[in-house]
């Protein structure tokens, strides 16, 4: 069935139900209309839908609102973010805020080293690499799993398998990753909050995973996130260490983060 044809009030007054939405941002629709280069009177009668402009004049309107032609038959609100989910309109006020307001303060771009009980071996730790990047305003994370954790479950070591991708989002007091390999139906969530540390660089929290409860292997343990950032001595000399290491290896500092001994609540 091919959509109704609108009629050219109907686009008209859409357009100003758009062009209004839009006009909230601005002081005032005096500045707008003169940095848009537009006669007041004339683009008072865009926002009434009793006018509609030239085509060069909708061109200068929709490139300094970042938005495209349909501002003629969608609702504006919904033009940036169809196929979208977390910013889409049923999920935007309820998790999509987090995506959208996590700063370079709460949680910085760059290399992180993380260091957690393995799920697969539970007498050993894993440490890895994680590296966190900003792109069209969302937080990404990506990375690499440990070879040794791969070869550990009989899974393929080559970089495309052992790929993770996954995004953050900012929470009250902390940041929270959603993560997963290629393809997988399964993913992990970690949850962290900054603690006080000499350079201000540690997050310590949990990870999950979503498989089933089972009499042995663990499902939740805590972990630590250690941002490096672009010290490429320190960043080598992790992905040199990657990989399983035994609890009478880990420092002080670590051991006391991951509150060795004391069972995860």
């Amino acid at each position: 069935m091919t959509k109704e044809t609108r009629t050219p009030a109907e686009l008209r007054n859409m357009f100003g139900a758009n062009l209004r939405h839009l006009a909230k941002a601005y002081p005032s629709i005096s500045e707008l209309s003169r940095r848009l280069g537009i006669n007041r009177t004339q683009f008072n009668r865009y926002l009434s839908g009793e006018s509609f402009p030239r085509p060069d004049v909708l061109d200068r309107i929709c490139s300094f609102f970042d938005v495209d032609a349909r501002i003629l038959l969608d609702p504006v609100n919904t033009i940036n973010t169809k196929g979208q989910i977390l910013n889409g309109s049923v999920l935007n006020e309820f998790l999509g805020q987090g995506v959208s307001t996590l700063t370079e303060d709460n949680f910085p771009s760059g290399i992180y080293r993380f260091l957690r009980r393995s799920f697969v071996r539970e007498s050993r730790y894993l440490i890895g690499l994680s590296y966190v990047f900003r792109e069209d305003g969302v937080t990404y994370v990506k990375g690499f799993e440990a070879k040794d954790a791969m070869h550990h479950q009989g899974l393929s070591t080559d970089a495309k398998t052992r790929e993770f991708r996954g995004y953050a989002t900012r929470q009250d007091d902390g940041v929270a990753l959603i993560i997963a390999r290629r393809g997988a139906l399964t993913c992990s969530f970690n949850y962290l909050a900054r603690v006080a540390s000499l350079e201000n660089n540690f997050w310590v929290g949990y990870v999950t995973r979503t498989v089933r409860e089972g009499p042995n292997g663990t499902r939740a343990t805590r972990m630590i996130y250690e941002h490096l950032g672009h010290k490429w001595s320190e960043i080598l000399t992790a992905a040199r260490s990657s990989g399983f290491i035994e609890e009478s290896n880990l420092t002080p500092f670590h051991r006391r983060l991951l509150q060795v001994g004391d069972p995860f609540s």
